[in-house]
C-alpha cells in the first residue's frame, strides 16, 4: 500500500543528513537538496517543518532513542538514526496519526535503503507511542535541547532560570517582522498583525514573503525587532555618513537610508552584496557598496558613524535557524571573537573625532558582547561607552519573543 508524503520524508530525510552529517545550514540546503526541491509547495512546507522541529527536539529525541535501545546503534547506522528522529518527531511533536508516523517510518526505511532496520523502526515507534505521557513528562525539555556548551554558557552569563526561559523559546517558531518604509499601523492593519513600539510590524501567521502586498513594490523588508532595535541605537541619522561593515544582506543598510543617511555598505562577499544590492534595487533605495575585507579597507573620508554588525555564531537566531545548536561550538564563539575584536579596531580608525560606532551581534554568547566591549574599553581609552542593548529571545514572550541581540554604542574622541 503506498503511503501518502513519503516524497516529502525522503526529502526530509535528506535534507537532516545534510544538515547534521554534512554540516551544512538548513536554509542553504533548501535551494541545493533535490528530493526536496522537486516537491510541490505543500510538501516542501510539510518537509521544512519536520526537520525544523526534528532540530529543535533533538535533544529530546536523542534521549528518547537512547532510553528504547539495550545497546547504541551500529557504528555506520546514521541513516537509521535520521529515520527514527523523523518519526519520533512526527509521533510526538507534529501530533501525526499514530499509525501513520510508524508505517510510514518503517516505509522509509526501506525506500531509504534501511530495509535491515525496519523492525528497529517498528519497536522503538510503538513503543514510545505506548510509553509516551511517562517518558515526555519526565524530561528537561529545556536542557535536553541545549547542547551542553551552550547551556553552561547561558546559566553563567544569565543565571539558571533565564537559561531555561531562553531554552524554551528556541522551541517556539518566530514571528514574521517586516520594517515598513513608512506607516506601520497601516501595514500592520493590511496584515492582520500588529504594529511593535519600535516600528516593527509583525506577523504572527505563516506567510510566503515574496507572495505579500507591497513586497514587488518595494514597500517593505524583513528585519527582526531586535535588529531594529539595535540600529535605532544611532538615532537620528538624517544626512549623516554611516558606513555600515559586514552589511549584506542589507537589512540595516535599508532602514539607515531610509531615515535618510547617506551609506557606504561594505562586505567582502561578493555573492552576498549581490544579493544586498538586489534587495536596495526592489525597495528603491541606493548606497555605495563597495567589495572589501573590512579588517583592511579604509575609507577615503572618515564618516560620521560606523555600523558593525559582525560576523558571530548567531545563537541569538536558533528560533529561525534552529541547527545553530548542533553546528557551531565554543571553538566558533572563540575564533568569531577574534574577527570582532579586529573589525572593531578598524572600525575606529573609520570616523571622525565625536564619531559613533554601533557594534552589534547576533549572539548570545558573552564573548561576543559585554565580553568583547570590556576589552576593546580596557585596550583603547579613546573610547567610551554611551549605550548598550542586551535582547533575549525570552523576552516579551507576550508579543512573540524576539532574536538574541547584543549592541553597544560607542564614542570615539
Amino acid at each position: 500500500m503506498k503511503i501518502e508524503g513519503q516524497g516529502a520524508r525522503m526529502g526530509a530525510l535528506e535534507l537532516l543528513e545534510a544538515v547534521l552529517r554534512r554540516k551544512q545550514p538548513l536554509e542553504d540546503m533548501l535551494e541545493s537538496v533535490k528530493s526536496f526541491t522537486r516537491l510541490n509547495p505543500r510538501d516542501r512546507a510539510f518537509a521544512r517543518n519536520l526537520v525544523s522541529t526534528t532540530l529543535r527536539r533533538l535533544g529530546q529525541i536523542d534521549a528518547l532513542i537512547s532510553h528504547c535501545l539495550e545497546k547504541p546503534l551500529a557504528k555506520g547506522s546514521h541513516r537509521s538514526h535520521d529515520i527514527l528522529r523523523l518519526g519520533i518527531c512526527q509521533l510526538l511533536f507534529l501530533e501525526t496519526a499514530d499509525h501513520a508516523a510508524v508505517s510510514s517510518s518503517v516505509e522509509l526505511a526501506g525506500q531509504a535503503g534501511q530495509a535491515h532496520a525496519k523492525k528497529l523502526v517498528n519497536a522503538v515507534l510503538r513503543r514510545l507511542d505506548r510509553e509516551r505521557a511517562e517518558l515526555i513528562s519526565v524530561q528537561d525539555e529545556s536542557k535536553l535541547n541545549a547542547p551542553d556548551w551552550l547551556w553552561y554558557s547561558w546559566r553563567k552569563a544569565y543565571g539558571e532560570d533565564t537559561a531555561r526561559a531562553i531554552a524554551l523559546a528556541h522551541l517556539e517558531v518566530a514571528p514574521l517582522d517586516l520594517s515598513v518604509k513608512s506607516d506601520p499601523e497601516v501595514w500592520a492593519e493590511k496584515f492582520d498583525g500588529a504594529a511593535l513600539p519600535n516600528g516593527t510590524v509583525r506577523l504572527n501567521k505563516v506567510r510566503n514573503v515574496p507572495d505579500l502586498e507591497g513586497f514587488e513594490a518595494g514597500e517593505w523588508w524583513v528585519q527582526d525587532t531586535a535588529a531594529r532595535s539595535a540600529v535605532q541605537l544611532l538615532g537620528n541619522v538624517l544626512g549623516k555618513h554611516v558606513i555600515d561593515l559586514c552589511a549584506a544582506p542589507g537589512g540595516k543598510t535599508a532602514y539607515l537610508v531610509n531615515a535618510g543617511a547617506t551609506v557606504t555598505a561594505v562586505d567582502r562577499s561578493e555573492k552576498r552584496l549581490n544579493r544586498l544590492n538586489e534587495n536596495l534595487e526592489r525597495l528603491e533605495l541606493s548606497a555605495n557598496v563597495i567589495t572589501a575585507d573590512a579588517v583592511e579597507w579604509r575609507p577615503e573620508q572618515k564618516a560620521d558613524a560606523v555600523l558593525l554588525d559582525a560576523p558571530c555564531s548567531a545563537t541569538g537566531t536558533i528560533r529561525k535557524h534552529p541547527e545553530i545548536s548542533w553546528l557551531k561550538s565554543d571553538v566558533d564563539v572563540a575564533r568569531l571573537a577574534n574577527l570582532q575584536t579586529r573589525l572593531l579596531d578598524a572600525a575606529i580608525d573609520m570616523v571622525v573625532p565625536g564619531g559613533l560606532i554601533l557594534f552589534a551581534t547576533c549572539s548570545l554568547q558573552a564573548e561576543e558582547g559585554t565580553d568583547q566591549i570590556s576589552a576593546l574599553l580596557e585596550r583603547n581609552s579613546s573610547v567610551k561607552l554611551l549605550e548598550e542593548l542586551r535582547c533575549l529571545p525570552s523576552d516579551q514572550p507576550e508579543l512573540g519573543g524576539q532574536d538574541g541581540f547584543f549592541a553597544a554604542l560607542l564614542q570615539c574622541n
